[in-house]
């Protein structure tokens, strides 16, 4: 079976002998069926290649990951096709590690679970085309994942958190708002109208050169930018927080992009440098727009709990938020949402760091969910398809921007 695309042309197949002789390495039985439920998981929707097997209580019997970070730094981002490439070289080295790990057999699998959507095309159809081959040599059902749906459950993994929650999803590639009311219920409450925050705070580390910095030289760049920001002086620039008066749960990240890039421009006129030449300012350059990101992100957080508590989604005395995603590492970022979630009464959970990121181990424990549930398990895969953009749940952000909650102010003390 052939994944086609209109706009990728038709994807990496595996051939069957290949994984023939993958699985030959194990003993199993197709078909044979057990009692405890295992789920194998795969996800290839960006630049890692993840597979991961966690049973029913949600131990993590074995994970294995290949991190594209290192190719990616060299060539100044994510290029789709290089990308494709290295899962290609990679997914069934993956998988094999992950299940000899576990000391699981493939036959004792309840089910292979795969990010089908949303994430880069190229990447997708590679974690999909060896999926499909897998599952049509083991007789095993099939769950697509929703890679959000996967990282916002993914806290129940680690906590008990019972429906419903707000989730906060904050990364390279994602940044929205939802309330979780069930396995696959979710209402989106706002979302980034442009980019994501950890997108243009790459952006800006490379319009900053931050790679040529001898400390930040192996990071990625939000890392790079928050590691830099504690030797800096955000009050050096007075930069405002987008769409202040905006009475919605939205994003926008572009804008505040466009300022730094104006800034780092000034700057190096001044300081008679060329593009690519480190400024002395850069420091204070990363305090400004990690602080005035941190500052949007929970001012559209608080005015969501405000809302939610208002229209009785959450639990007047015992909601939580749940953040994730790869910025949830952002320790100033988190402050901030500390800082919401203690004037509003509420719990602030986050998966441990290793889990914020793309990682098999959350697409598992969602095939697990989905398995409890019994909700998307297919035992015919004729047409699957991924999806390179895909909503989150049911919009209701025009409802929100109806509200028109107006959101006290707090002091930001980080």
């Amino acid at each position: 079976m052939l994944i086609l695309n209109k706009t990728a042309g038709v994807f990496f197949q595996p051939a069957k002998r290949k994984v023939y002789e993958f699985l030959r390495g194990f003993n199993f039985h197709p078909g044979t069926l057990f009692l405890h439920k295992l789920v194998l998981g795969i996800e290839t929707s960006c630049d890692d290649t993840a597979a991961a097997v966690v049973d029913e209580t949600g131990n993590v019997l074995g994970e294995a990951i290949h991190s594209q970070t290192e190719v990616h730094l060299k060539t100044g981002g994510i290029i789709p096709p290089v990308a494709q490439q290295l899962h290609r070289e990679n997914i069934q080295r993956i998988v094999q590690e992950a299940l000899s790990a576990s000391g699981t057999s493939p036959s004792e699998l309840s089910a292979i679970a795969t990010t089908i959507k949303p994430g880069l095309a190229l990447s997708l159809g590679v974690g999909l085309s060896f999926s499909l081959q897998l599952v049509e040599q083991l007789k095993k059902p099939f769950i697509p994942i929703h890679h959000m749906e996967a990282h916002a459950l993914t806290i129940r993994l680690t906590n008990k958190v019972e429906f419903p929650f707000l989730v906060l999803l904050i990364s390279g590639g994602h940044c929205l708002l939802a309330v979780v009311r069930g396995v696959a219920d979710f209402l989106l409450l706002g979302k980034s109208l442009d980019i994501a925050p950890g997108d243009m705070l790459d952006k800006v580390a490379r319009r900053l050169s931050l790679i040529r910095h001898p400390e930040c030289s192996t990071m990625s760049g939000g890392k790079a930018i928050e590691h830099l920001a504690l030797q800096g002086n955000r009050f050096h620039f007075d930069i405002k927080p987008p769409m202040q008066r905006a009475k919605n749960c939205d994003f926008s990240f572009s804008g505040l992009q466009h300022i730094i890039d104006k800034i780092i421009m000034q700057k190096e006129k001044e300081e008679g440098i060329e593009k690519g030449q480190m400024l002395t300012s850069a420091a204070d350059i990363a305090a400004a727009v990690q602080h005035t990101t941190a500052c949007h992100i929970a001012k559209r957080t608080h005015r969501a709990i405000l809302f939610c508590k208002q229209k009785d989604l959450l639990s007047q005395s015992n909601a939580t938020l749940v953040v994730s995603g790869g910025v949830a590492s952002n320790l100033y970022v988190r402050r901030a949402l500390e800082i919401v979630t203690e004037a509003t009464q509420c719990t602030l959970l986050c998966p441990p760091p290793r889990l914020c990121t793309d990682n098999g181990i959350m697409i598992a424990w969602n095939g697990i969910e989905r398995l409890r549930a019994g909700l998307g398990i297919l035992h015919n895969t004729e047409g699957i398809r991924y999806e390179p953009k895909c909503p989150l749940g049911v919009d209701i952000s025009e409802e929100v921007e109806k509200a028109a909650i107006k959101v006290p102010r707090l002091k930001m003390k980080i």
